[in-house]
């Protein structure tokens, strides 16, 4: 593979060669991973930054829809949006529908909008461990606004707020139980809760409900990173559009004031150096599938299965092995 050629299409804007590239850095092939950070050290001194926003809510709330919409209005201002939409893999064959761009038919077909599904393949949040990657792509790229929308919400969702400058939660009209359902983790790290499909029959329940969230959000401990006023809930209609302009306007407020006073960089700074930590943590659990380290691993589970020995006392003995093994090749 030519990765000369293939960085100046990218920096040309050329979205096949950057759905190449997305798949090299997603391939787990030693060569490919070779060659993938190449490319990337190539692109790296590109003076080029989108906004990254990481866009969360629960199952059926209208992500797809939303972000059609939203990404949709993007365009219509002149603006190329990305689009990384993590499909849920299979437990069992570890395959992916991604149907995230046959949901998106308007959006898929516009001439400023690129969109890439792919598969979460059991990375916690649903979070597809090289979504990171894909995102400096689509900054070389030459896009303005790049989207991360994940499977779902939990505890473990918030890793996505970790490539994202902003943390959109979608969520949908309920009754008062909701409020139950969303865990405090995933509110701390949300910069906007928007209330999805405020309209017809459900504008009245999406009144309440955000109502509920914002007076939840004004409980939580104050973050040196917003502005008065942040982190707020919003109701929008993807359906209709209302609301959408409004959204974009206080991600943009927000993204101004964190440049104005030092914070944008310094989160890109941390987010930097937290995935140079899990790059060396994976790099080490890779070393258990290595020949004499897999041997070893296998032997002392037996022995904790068996009884022979306790889980402390046999990983203590594994941690000894590693120690003693080096990766061969």
């Amino acid at each position: 593979m030519d990765l000369v050629k293939l960085a100046d299409s990218i920096l040309a804007g050329d979205r096949r060669a950057l759905a190449r590239a997305i798949t090299l850095v997603e391939s787990s092939r030693a060569d490919h991973r070779e060659q993938a950070r190449a490319l990337l050290e190539r692109l790296r001194q590109t003076p080029r930054q989108a906004l990254r926003i990481g866009l969360s809510g629960t199952p059926g709330v209208g992500k797809s829809t939303f972000t059609e919409a939203f990404g949709m209005m993007l365009v219509e201002r002149d603006l190329r949006v990305a689009v990384l939409a993590v499909d849920p893999s299979s437990a069992r064959s570890g395959g992916s529908i991604l149907g995230d761009k046959t949901r998106m038919d308007r959006l898929s077909r516009a001439k400023n909008a690129f969109i890439r599904p792919s598969p979460s393949q059991s990375q916690l949040g649903g979070v597809a461990r090289r979504s990171r990657e894909a995102v400096a792509l689509c900054e070389a790229a030459g896009f303005d606004v790049v989207i991360i929308e994940t499977v779902g919400v939990g505890q473990s969702e918030t890793v996505v707020a970790e490539m994202a400058d902003l943390f959109v939660l979608l969520l949908a009209p309920a009754g008062g139980d909701e409020l139950q359902g969303v865990k405090r983790g995933i509110m701390e790290i949300a910069d906007l809760i928007l209330v999805n499909k405020a309209d017809g029959d459900l504008r009245a329940a999406a009144t309440r409900t955000c109502a509920d969230y914002a007076g939840a959000l004004r409980l939580l401990r104050k973050r040196p990173q917003d502005p008065k006023g942040f982190p707020k809930a919003m109701m929008v209609s993807a359906m209709t559009g209302e609301g959408l302009e409004n959204a974009w306007d206080e991600m943009q407020a927000l993204t101004d004031w964190r440049r104005d006073h030092g914070f944008w960089e310094g989160r890109r700074a941390d987010q930097a150096r937290y995935w140079f930590d899990q790059e060396v943590r994976h790099a080490l659990l890779a070393q258990l599938d290595t020949g004499d380290a897999r041997a070893a691993l296998d032997r002392l589970g037996r022995a904790v299965a068996e009884g022979r020995m306790t889980p402390g006392a046999a990983a203590g003995e594994m941690l000894t092995t590693l120690q003693e093994v080096r990766p061969t090749g």
